[in-house]
């Protein structure tokens, strides 16, 4: 046992979650069938292109054989591994993404896909791209290009170069981590001419392979200096003269870059050379010991992580215990809650992940009689829906977020909403105030988060409860194989749309059954467009994970936000665990 600072509070939490589990086999294999679905799709994504052994054979490693050589054995974290959002026909955005350990330390890692067309920019990575920045900046990690761009995809150029969030925006974004003093590294191999120069020179280490480029503009640029606004046979002759040369000497060789600029800061013959000299590099830079924020040792789970698939109902109408969840993902199983009791609905507390502090905020399932409060005093009865928020749990979140603001305390939600509580009752308790008062409590803590969607994202409960639109908090988004996300479900969706239009056919003596039948496609349509699959395609989450790989994800965020913070709170200065003691004693006097 080390020596840490307060270990009366932060030491032997409470274990939750250790009720006993009811082996489930028919949710056990619907969780793991779509599991199955997602890694082949993955699969088909990694191999769609040229044979790894082509480009082997060419002297070429493939973007995932360098991140292997990159990453310390075990750490891969991918993220947007089936973002296409779209439809290109390789299944991916032509980049492969994600968290992983160099030597110690936690970096956002971004290849280019050379198995595919020479990682040219394709429609959608742009924005793939800003959430590997997004995520870098959030974490205050370093960020390493593993680059080999041919730039841009011509034929659908208008989808990939222009606009607030196109291809150019990335080397602004890398302007903009450089002033926070968040490295970026890029080790350029292959050509890169225009978007793929600029790719090169944004970062602020540059080390290359000795075949590599970089340049404003590659041999068709240049050499396409043709007076007329159109080709005839004379033109095309005179262009294949003029690329003749370049084509066997691009431009932006090492000869310039390295023997003349000094762009290059360092070349290398073998590919392994150059993924060792980004490691030599990531060593050169800050971060804390770990054990500096530690407040107890590391543990894992105390309750096996594979009960998961027993306890995450895939059916959406059933309720689980959410402790039980929690059980399975925090060191120990510990977890001190906030404010237990108030606002049920909404679990709120402190658990442990590799020794630190992460606060924890859940949607708890089931029922609560003789909730909400403001129902009660009404009607003299109610009864509370887990997943919903109402006033109670709202109120606790905005007080938690606070506090954990206040003591720098990276926050963690998992959630399985169905949306705020409506009518008129809950717009005279100010639901839609509280929302937004917890969207400006987060706004306003400066944390980084990880939301795991265990299951429902609905509506605007999904927004405010750490959801990805929390670009300055949200570092990444996960999915799982339960993962439904939708302003509501199919049905409501279609009774919200159609009912007006049937009741007016009905009094007008015409057939329902057209208007049945588009109700009908419009719930399928919800169905499909709500599944795990369409949600990471479409990037409504950053991956879908196993359920046992929770942890590893949860793992890598916590170190990450741990590694080089910005700001620091000492342990003996917290004062959400004072808060959380003390409520506790006042409750159970």
């Amino acid at each position: 046992m080390g020596n840490y600072s307060m270990p009366r509070y932060f030491q032997n939490m409470p274990v939750v979650g250790n009720k006993p589990i009811r082996a489930n086999a028919e949710n056990v294999a619907e969780l793991k069938a779509v599991e199955e679905d997602i890694h082949d799709k993955v699969v088909a994504s990694l191999e769609n292109g040229k044979p790894d052994e082509a480009l082997n054979e060419k002297g070429q490693l493939t973007a995932m054989q360098r991140i292997a050589l990159l990453v310390d054995a075990g750490t891969w974290c991918p993220l947007n591994s089936l973002y296409n959002p779209e439809n290109n026909k390789t299944g991916t955005t032509t980049i492969i993404k994600g968290l992983g350990r160099v030597n110690g330390k936690w970096c956002v890692i971004i290849a280019s896909d050379n198995k595919k067309h020479a990682g040219t920019w394709v429609p959608g990575q742009a924005d793939d791209l800003l959430r590997g920045s997004d995520t870098a900046k959030r974490l205050r990690i370093p960020l390493i290009y593993l680059l080999e761009c041919a730039g841009v995809e011509l034929p659908v150029q208008e989808k990939v170069y222009p606009n607030r969030r196109g291809g150019g925006t990335p080397f602004f974004r890398n302007a903009d981590l450089n002033q926070l003093g968040i490295p970026v590294i890029v080790g350029i191999h292959g050509t890169n001419p225009a978007g793929g120069g600029y790719h090169s020179i944004s970062p602020t280490i540059l080390i290359a392979h000795e075949k590599a480029n970089m340049a404003v503009g590659g041999a068709g640029i240049v050499g396409g200096m043709n007076p007329k606004p159109y080709v005839d046979m004379e033109a095309a002759l005179a262009q294949i003269e003029a690329t003749k040369g370049l084509r066997a000497a691009p431009p932006g060789s090492v000869g310039v870059h390295y023997n003349q600029t000094g762009f290059f800061r360092e070349v290398y013959g073998a590919q392994e050379d150059v993924i060792a000299a980004i490691k030599k590099y990531v060593d050169m830079l800050p971060s804390y010991n770990l054990d500096f924020f530690r407040v107890d040792d590391s543990q894992s789970p105390a309750l096996p992580d594979t009960e998961l698939y027993d306890i995450v109902l895939n059916n959406k109408n059933r309720p689980y215990d959410m402790y039980g969840v929690i059980g399975r993902l925090f060191d120990g199983s510990q977890f001190q809650e906030y404010k237990k009791g108030y606002g049920p609905e909404m679990i709120t507390g402190l658990a442990k992940v590799d020794g630190l502090l992460v606060g924890v905020v859940a949607n708890q399932q089931g029922v609560f009689p003789n909730y909400p409060e403001y129902k009660m005093e009404k009607y003299g009865q109610a009864m509370g829906a887990g997943g919903k928020l109402y006033r109670q749990g709202l109120i606790k979140m905005n007080e938690f977020v606070t506090l954990c603001a206040r003591d720098r305390i990276p926050m963690i939600w998992l959630q399985d909403t169905t949306g705020i509580d409506v009518g008129d009752d809950a717009e005279v308790a100010e639901l839609l105030g509280l929302g937004q008062s917890l969207i400006y409590s987060i706004q306003n803590s400066d944390l980084p988060m990880l939301t795991i969607v265990v299951r429902h994202g609905t509506a605007a409960a999904h927004y405010v409860l750490g959801g990805p639109q929390a670009n300055d908090n949200n570092a990444f988004t996960l999915g799982t194989a339960a993962t439904e996300i939708n302003v509501m479900n199919g049905k409501t969706a279609a009774n919200a749309m159609y009912t007006g239009r049937l009741a007016k056919d009905q009094k007008a003596g015409k057939d329902l059954q057209p208007t049945i039948d588009k109700m009908n496609e419009m719930i399928k349509d919800y169905e499909e467009k709500s599944k795990p699959f369409f949600c990471a395609k479409a990037g409504l989450v950053d991956e879908i994970v196993d359920m046992p790989m929770m942890r590893n994800y949860i793992v890598a965020f916590t170190d990450s936000c741990y590694q080089n913070p910005n700001t620091i709170c000492p342990m003996h200065q917290m004062l959400l665990p004072r808060a959380i003691r003390d409520y506790d004693n006042l409750n159970n006097k």
